[in-house]
């Protein structure tokens, strides 16, 4: 027998353990990708909503502001929730209101600035109806200007 068998080599057996590390690691990561592609292919059929308010700029005075809720495509969608929130603008209340079928809420709204305030904002959320919508990101917001 040759002094070069390989079934006396130990050296082998060191390169191995970090190996396995390598591999292990490189697997989960790979695993976790696929998982994240996976779980996205769910809300692949998802629609981002948005509001477009009418007008899209007030004074603090108006009285009802109509809100457009329109999916991704510009297309109005019905039965969605509109909920609008004071931001730099005061509100008294939160005011809701649903769109009709052609997609538009009318929203009864009393913005208030304070005394040395020339501009605030008012924010909207759509709650939407049952179906592939998501309002995930911030909406349009609609602007309150001191005459």
């Amino acid at each position: 027998m040759s002094d070069r068998s390989l079934r006396h080599d130990t050296r082998a057996i060191e390169g191995l353990p970090i190996r396995l590390v390598i591999a292990l690691v490189v697997g989960v990561a790979s695993l976790s990708v696929m998982m994240t592609m996976i779980s996205g292919l769910g809300s692949l059929g998802v629609s981002e909503l948005d509001v477009r308010p009418e007008p899209e700029v007030v004074s603090p005075d108006v009285d009802n502001v109509t809100v457009t809720v329109v999916d991704a495509n510009g297309d109005p969608v019905s039965n969605a929730t509109v909920i609008a929130k004071g931001d730099s603008a005061d509100l008294a209340d939160v005011e809701t209101a649903k769109t009709r079928a052609d997609g538009t809420a009318t929203v009864s709204l009393d913005p208030r600035l304070g005394p040395n305030q020339v501009e605030g904002t008012v924010t909207f959320d759509v709650k939407p109806p049952s179906g592939d919508y998501a309002d995930r990101r911030e909406n349009t917001e609609l602007l309150v200007l001191k005459e």
